[in-house]
């Protein structure tokens, strides 16, 4: 829950130990996964005593004594560290006319082997480009959704030659897109919306990514997409997906190109003669899954090419969720700028409570079933960044005796909740025992479904 950094965040402060003296090394992309040392101050401990971290999913080549000499060397290196604080905001005002080589040099430093490239296989290739000429090790993942056209793979495949990388590759659960596609088809997006197969496809996939990071870079735009991209900062405490601490403002996002246009990408990828996508010479400008993207016609905005049998406005995958700008419909009320948003936490095995309902269940003293209630705003990016793992919850909890619930616990409701139902912040989290007439608080900011599923197992 944000109950004890809501104040923090608010303010985008975010504290953390920054490495000053990070080596130079041109890729670490062979590293071996079972070697690779990730060296912060946070996995260094008063007796000396390093834990690794493993990356997201590294294939390695290379001779495991040189692998441990590497390390041995970046350890004698980094020893003497420097604490800092950083506030992403002013950071992000510092940095808004800096190039973006300059950009991605800070966050490589900042970050070192905590931070990824997130690369889609389109235009942001440039990405890598300006890592590369970093200097600094970096990192590269991608998400394999299974639909790519092939030519985006065999991108894949000359971006790794072209630099001696490899890509961190991630996946899609195999059960949940056996699940949708035996349940609703191979092409259900062109009836229902593409928002279904791409939270199955990309978004649950990258939120297993960034669990394994404390930053990560994009290649957003603000000319991508007028509508919803418009007011990217170059970096940000990423407002929707959690880092490896777990909770709200554990990852950190950079965007350094979010001043740039796309025209004057190009110009650079042509100037410094970097692979790219063949897609782009037959009319594909923004490039995603082959049955979502097309080529546009000249004079075409890019995302026309995406998702075109839909709504301008919903042309987003959910990757960027906490960047879309919407049309706020209501003032500030109680301190809080609320938006016209859909509802969230949308699985069938939930349970929406009413008012009624849940004093209702607050009343039972012996109850058949023991509840977990999440109390939630479908305007608060906390409780959004929740919203895979809770539906998840209550998905692999159908069936086992344990009622999932959600209950709206904002506007004519919020003061209800903070009365009766203990809300200090969106979201709170409540489970109701079997034999206990009090809901009892979930205290930690970790929403993940094992965290929720192991808390649930202490108190039920």
């Amino acid at each position: 829950m944000a109950a004890t950094v809501s104040s923090g965040i608010t303010s985008s402060a975010f504290s953390r130990s920054v490495i000053s003296s990070a080596p130079k090394v041109s890729q670490i992309g062979s590293l071996k996964s079972s070697d690779r040392v990730i060296v912060t101050p946070m996995s260094l401990n008063l007796s000396g005593k390093r834990s690794s971290i493993k990356p997201l999913n590294a294939e390695p080549k290379r001779n495991d004594s040189m692998v441990h000499l590497a390390t041995t060397m970046v350890i004698e290196e980094v020893i003497e560290e420097v604490v800092e604080t950083e506030d992403f905001v002013e950071l992000a005002k510092k940095l808004e006319n800096a190039s973006p080589l300059e950009i991605m040099d800070k966050a490589l430093q900042t970050f070192g082997n905590d931070i990824a490239i997130a690369f889609s296989g389109a235009e942001d290739v440039a990405l890598i480009e300006y890592a590369h000429l970093t200097g600094r090790p970096y990192r590269v993942f991608s998400l394999d959704t299974g639909r790519l056209n092939p030519e985006t793979y065999r991108f894949f495949d000359a971006v790794e030659k072209h630099y001696g990388i490899r890509i961190e590759y991630m996946f899609p659960d195999s059960a949940e897109v056996q699940g949708l596609v035996r349940s609703k088809g191979l092409f259900s997006f062109y009836e229902d919306g593409h928002q279904e197969c791409c939270r199955v496809r990309k978004v649950r996939p990258l939120r297993r990514a960034l669990k394994g990071l404390r930053a990560w870079i994009t290649g957003q735009r603000k000319d991508q997409s007028p509508g919803t991209r418009s007011e990217i900062p170059v970096v940000q405490v990423d407002p929707v997906f959690e880092g490896l601490d777990g909770g709200a403002g554990s990852l950190v996002k950079w965007n350094p190109v979010a001043n740039v246009e796309g025209g004057d990408v190009w110009s650079f990828l042509r100037t410094m003669d970097v692979p790219v996508n063949t897609l782009h010479a037959a009319g594909y400008v923004s490039i995603g899954c082959e049955p979502c993207t097309r080529a546009v016609l000249p004079g075409q905005h890019e995302r026309e090419g995406r998702w075109w049998w839909e709504d301008a406005k919903a042309k987003e995958c959910g990757l960027h969720k906490g960047n879309i700008k919407e049309d706020a419909k209501g003032n500030d009320v109680n301190g809080e700028l609320k938006t016209v948003v859909e509802d969230i936490f949308k699985s069938e095995n939930l349970v929406a409570l009413s008012r009624q309902g849940i004093e209702n269940l607050m009343k039972l003293e012996n109850r058949v079933e023991p509840w977990i209630v999440v109390l939630y705003a479908s305007w608060c990016p906390f409780c959004q960044a929740m919203e895979a793992s809770y539906d998840e919850l209550a998905d692999k909890l159908a069936g086992s005796g344990i009622k999932v619930a959600k209950f709206r616990a904002d506007g004519d409701q919020k003061e209800f909740a903070k009365q009766e139902l203990q809300l200090g912040s969106f979201p709170t989290i409540l489970v109701f025992p079997k034999n206990s007439s009090r809901p009892i608080k979930y205290p930690s900011e970790k929403s993940d479904v094992d965290s929720l599923t192991s808390f649930l197992n202490l108190v039920r």
